[in-house]
């Protein structure tokens, strides 16, 4: 959510994710997806820019940007086993009679 202030300087809450468009004549008007228009004190660019703070401040609170080292590590170790038993699981050397069909056309 983000503060706006109201012309009676009244201030309120809204959610930017409802917001259709942003109007600016002498007064800076804003409409929602819902019909509810509103007069506000801040300019157009003021309100962008808290849009992009509380956005920002939502991908940082995910966790989408800054992941943590060491489940890093622990998936580049669980990489490494599997790749390191390759052999093992599927043989690339082995003969056509020693392994078994994948499919019945194989046979």
């Amino acid at each position: 959510m983000i503060f706006l202030t109201r012309m009676d300087k009244q201030g309120m809450y809204i959610n930017p994710d409802h917001i259709v468009s942003i109007e600016e004549t002498p007064d800076t008007v804003i409409a929602l997806f819902n019909g509810h228009h509103f007069i506000v004190m801040e300019r157009a660019s003021i309100i962008i820019s808290r849009i992009v703070a509380y956005r920002a401040k939502i991908i940082r609170r995910s966790g989408a940007l800054g992941r943590k080292k060491h489940s890093d590590r622990q998936k580049m170790s669980q990489f490494r086993s599997s790749t390191l038993n390759r052999d093992i699981i599927c043989p690339e050397n082995s003969s056509v009679h020693e392994r078994s069909p994948l499919h019945s056309r194989e046979l």
